[in-house]
């Protein structure tokens, strides 16, 4: 059952949506004033709307690219049940060339979670670079920050430490991050859960405009209340101001991946990460 008003507004969208593009791609495509043709408009308004493969756990890496591109984006980041830590450089450059020929862009891989071992944590900016992604998602030991800052200068990779909301003793909220990325290199910044923020009880937009000089990477979702026990649900139909988040990001000319992680019915997302990206998109053409 869904909220009252939730369908007819994302009606209203998506109908924007097909307008939009029957205008710019149908019968009013050569459609011309004072001889000038429009430029089409940017259907993501600026932003690098992609997945998180573990979106799609329950599938392998063939799978999960082809539905990635079904759904009609061209970003991704991968998990590692599509690219384990412990593969060859063999295999993470074939993960990255199967990318490629999907069409897609691989913008980032986690969240993967350090330990203060430095041998390890070389091991896993050697598994980024081997397969070509600029931003790791991690979640590190707050005591192993010194080493990973040290790496991510060496390498020239960035970093987004992942937040995980109520339960997470080292990053519940961005704003912690912030506190201890703050004064380090500029390499080292936050992964954005919107989900986990808001299961909070922090306003989403107030921390993205908090954290925006060191946001290299957001998972969008969507919840079912503002609590601790919430659940994933298709965007769009949970309590999250989705349209202030997108306007703020749109504002801030935010650059890096915009991931939807849909974490609801594991073993068949397409329709609610279709879905989701549906309203997304809605969204992002009123701005």
């Amino acid at each position: 059952m869904n909220k009252p008003g939730i369908l007819t507004r994302r009606s209203f969208l998506q109908t924007g949506v097909v307008g939009s593009t029957a205008i710019s791609t149908g019968a009013f495509s050569t459609l011309v004033v004072a001889d000038v043709v429009k430029p089409q408009r940017d259907p993501c308004a600026g932003l690098k709307l992609g997945l998180t493969s573990y979106t799609l756990r329950k599938f392998d890496l063939d799978q999960a690219l082809a539905m990635t591109k079904e759904a009609g984006v061209k970003y991704i980041s991968l998990k590692d049940m599509h690219l384990p830590l412990k593969s060859t450089p063999v295999e993470r450059q074939l993960a990255h060339h199967k990318v490629e020929a999907a069409g897609l862009t691989l913008l980032g891989g986690g969240v993967i979670y350090m330990k203060n071992d430095t041998a390890e944590i070389r091991s896993y900016f050697d598994y980024a670079k081997d397969a070509g992604m600029p931003t790791i998602i991690c979640s590190p030991e707050p005591e192993a920050l010194d080493t990973v800052e040290k790496m991510a200068q060496q390498y020239a990779i960035r970093i987004a430490i992942h937040n995980h909301g109520p339960g997470d003793k080292k990053y519940p909220s961005p704003l912690d991050v912030l506190r201890l990325v703050k004064d380090r290199h500029e390499l080292m910044g936050i992964c954005m859960d919107v989900g986990h923020t808001v299961r909070l009880g922090e306003d989403p937009v107030t921390v993205i405009e908090n954290i925006k000089t060191r946001l290299y990477d957001f998972h969008i979702k969507d919840m079912s209340e503002a609590k601790a026990n919430a659940k994933t649900v298709e965007v769009g139909r949970g309590v999250i101001d989705i349209v202030g988040v997108l306007k703020k990001l749109v504002e801030n000319k935010y650059q890096y991946h915009l991931a939807l992680e849909y974490e609801a019915k594991e073993a068949a997302p397409l329709p609610g990460v279709t879905e989701s990206f549906g309203y997304i998109r809605g969204v992002l053409a009123t701005i």
